[in-house]
């Protein structure tokens, strides 16, 4: 008997031991999130403090983008490099999802899918949670266009902006703006030329989710007259854009300058509502649709911008989960979403919509079921940011004419041809 209690007392320090040991070792749950939207990058450090919190579950965030000096992509790719690679991170569509794949964990059975539409899907299965529903057109400073006597809805083809355009750019002086338009165009901010711009090509007039165009430049086929259309559009936003703003500018002072009232239209989208708000920006402000056609178009650019995927190789999975079905669950979550970082939730859950002026108005432009497809991301990334983007960088800088941004544009599309 005393050798018996001998050996149960000794396994029993042992256990005590063994669990001890583990406790030790096992790694505390933390997650990392990596995102490429610098504008939200504020308010979701903020909601990811408090969720941390609450959850018990330490959290960083990582924005990349804008001013940052790379793009998402390569620093995901760095990371990965490293052996660092996010618990969360950021897509924006097919062509992202096809370099990720390997990474990307089935999302399906989450809570949140049965709440959402646009939840990125591929062979059927949900990888992608849908960060917002986001839209664009050409931003106007409405009191300025009524101070010119410019009612908006003549803000519906070239011809209506190009008369708009030249009428405004006389009036600078008395407007006190700098320029007519606030755009930027350097290589490094090529995700509003050669993503955003570019997406009036592929889309503007066509029924939501048409693919025609897209398909036709995939294979190499070009409409001629339509890219010629378009290069006119191109063209009379960098005439009329504040030539420092637009060859060197970041996103801050391309921003800036329509926040600030010293441009009367930005190339954006309602995600700068936040900046707006930063910088007390009461003008009254909307949207208008592009004009990259001679025909009327009566509609924006409204879809779910950027997904978040969770890395299947992380060890915090269930925490990752937890994140974001506390953004959609949870009344922290849905704030910081419509109220902190200003965004359309992509859930119907949701019953709160955002203050912002210009996500306002994406809203009206969706109820009124005029919008139009985000189409560049059927374009890998190296096409548009090394291919595309400094083409629109040397007609900006006027190293090229617009006869031969057709030519280098016709050139790129028909190289795609397989």
């Amino acid at each position: 008997m005393k050798r018996s209690n001998t050996i149960l007392a000794l396994l029993a320090v042992f256990a005590i031991v063994v669990g001890l040991f583990a406790a030790c070792s096992a790694a505390p749950a933390k997650i990392t999130l990596a995102q490429g939207k610098p504008e939200i990058d504020a308010a979701l450090k903020a909601y990811a403090e408090e969720w941390s919190k609450t959850s018990k579950v330490p959290m960083t965030i990582k924005s990349v983008g804008g001013s940052s000096g790379t793009d998402l992509g390569t620093q995901l790719k760095a990371d990965l490099a490293a052996g660092d690679m996010p618990d969360i991170f950021a897509i924006n569509g097919l062509e992202d999802y096809k370099e990720w794949s390997a990474l990307a964990l089935d999302l399906s059975d989450e809570p949140w899918v049965k709440n959402t539409s646009v939840a990125f899907k591929y062979e059927g299965k949900v990888y992608g949670f849908p960060v917002a529903v986001e839209g664009w057109g050409m931003a106007y400073n409405a009191d300025l266009l009524a101070k010119a006597g410019i009612d908006p809805k003549t803000l519906v083809d070239y011809a209506g902006y190009k008369a708009a355009f030249e009428k405004l750019d006389k009036m600078k002086a008395e407007l006190g703006v700098k320029s007519v338009v606030s755009m930027a165009a350097a290589v490094d901010m090529g995700w509003v030329t050669a993503h955003h711009n570019f997406n009036s090509l592929l889309s503007n007039g066509l029924p939501y989710g048409d693919l025609s165009v897209v398909n036709d430049l995939l294979a190499g086929k070009v409409d001629q007259k339509r890219l010629s259309e378009y290069a006119d559009w191109v063209e009379l936003l960098f005439k009329y854009a504040d030539k420092t703003v637009l060859t060197t500018g970041n996103y801050d002072s391309q921003v800036g300058a329509f926040a600030t009232g010293k441009a009367v239209f930005l190339h954006q989208g309602n995600w700068t509502d936040p900046n707006m708000a930063q910088a007390n920006a009461t003008f009254k402000m909307a949207f208008a649709p592009h004009g990259s056609m001679a025909q009327a178009t009566d509609g924006i650019f409204a879809a779910a911008p950027s997904f978040y995927v969770v890395n299947k190789n992380s060890k915090n999975v269930k925490a990752a989960k937890k994140f974001l079905a506390d953004l959609v669950f949870t009344e922290a979550g849905n704030k910081y979403m419509v109220e902190g970082a200003g965004m359309i939730p992509a859930y119907s859950n949701i019953k709160i919509g955002p203050t912002g002026q210009l996500s306002k108005s994406v809203q009206e432009w969706s109820a009124a079921g005029k919008i139009y497809s985000w189409n560049q991301y059927y374009f890998t990334g190296d096409f548009r940011d090394k291919t595309l983007a400094p083409i629109y960088n040397q007609f900006a800088t006027g190293s090229i004419d617009k006869a031969k941004f057709v030519e280098l544009m016709t050139k790129a599309f028909e190289g795609l041809k397989k």
